[in-house]
């Protein structure tokens, strides 16, 4: 009945219901921009921590929609999730919302246990990196490129330039390693839970709810309210964890289209909608 009082009363004199810290991540990880925020470790640490460090807190349950993005960006939150809930001796339950695919499903594997709706797109353990060529439209319309570099290697990968084997060696060579890096992390925390051969498992594939169960990607079908009273009663408490506004600020940065110098306005929106379309293209490429 007086559950609110829980946060300032002694630990003994707290209410016995069980209660459950939500929290939400959601978009592509990455560092973003003004215009479009990314999921990445310095915009959502403090609701991680919030969500860990609440006075009486039984669980984190983290709800993941994410295609993907930065690998590094997934590494550190994921690892972050779990010093918190090792730290704080807290458990975490992860659930995959509309999609938890690349580095969203890298994220779905910090849960104790993973869920996912029936639903909900999972998987996608692979590597993808992607440019335009461009060297054949500067020369349809006669337009020089000047470049002026010191190292032989520094103009490596430029879309105005003819594609040269050994760029693309090198790209088969880092995507391969990410790749791997990528599959050593599935392996260990889905360890004896796997039931597909790597083939199937590791070539980029991505499933809906039930099938990811069924290859062991995820351990059971279900949403975090059902889960979440299955396990500690009807009568548990949730306590979602929102993003305060100076969390916000981090997601957002301070550049807004009005702080860019007059001269850089039109350059600003052009990078913008850039943005928004590569972001758009990823969710594509699992229909939403």
């Amino acid at each position: 009945m007086f559950e609110f009082l829980d946060p300032i009363l002694p630990k003994k004199m707290r209410s016995t219901t069980p209660l459950v810290a939500t929290v939400r991540l959601t978009g592509v990880i990455g560092e973003g921009s003004s215009y479009k925020p990314g999921l990445n470790l310095a915009a959502v640490n403090d609701a991680l921590e919030k969500a860990f460090e609440m006075n009486g807190v039984d669980a984190v349950a983290i709800s993941i929609n994410s295609p993907g993005g930065s690998p590094v960006q997934s590494s550190l939150i994921h690892d972050r999730i779990r010093e918190l809930s090792m730290k704080h001796e807290v458990p975490v339950y992860t659930f995959a919302e509309d999609v938890a695919a690349s580095g969203g499903y890298w994220l779905l594997c910090a849960g104790d246990e993973a869920y996912g709706h029936e639903t909900s797109i999972i998987g996608s353990i692979g590597v993808i990196m992607a440019s335009f060529g461009l060297d054949k439209f500067i020369a349809k319309w006669d337009i020089e490129r000047r470049v002026y570099t010191s190292g032989k290697n520094k103009n490596k990968l430029d879309a105005f330039l003819p594609e040269k084997p050994e760029d693309v060696a090198l790209i088969s060579q880092m995507s391969g390693d990410i790749h791997e890096a990528f599959k050593q992390h599935v392996r260990a925390r889905r360890e004896g839970k796997l039931n597909a051969d790597e083939e199937t498992l590791f070539n980029g594939d991505f499933w809906a709810g039930k099938r990811a169960k069924e290859h062991g990607l995820i351990d059971e079908v279900g949403s975090v309210y059902s889960v979440m009273k299955t396990k500690f009663g009807a009568d548990i408490r949730f306590k979602e964890v929102s993003m305060s506004k100076g969390m916000l600020k981090k997601l957002f940065g301070s550049s807004t289209p009005a702080a860019i110098g007059t001269g850089n306005i039109g350059i600003g929106v052009a990078h913008g909608i850039a943005d928004v379309a590569e972001e758009k293209a990823i969710w594509n490429r699992f229909g939403l």
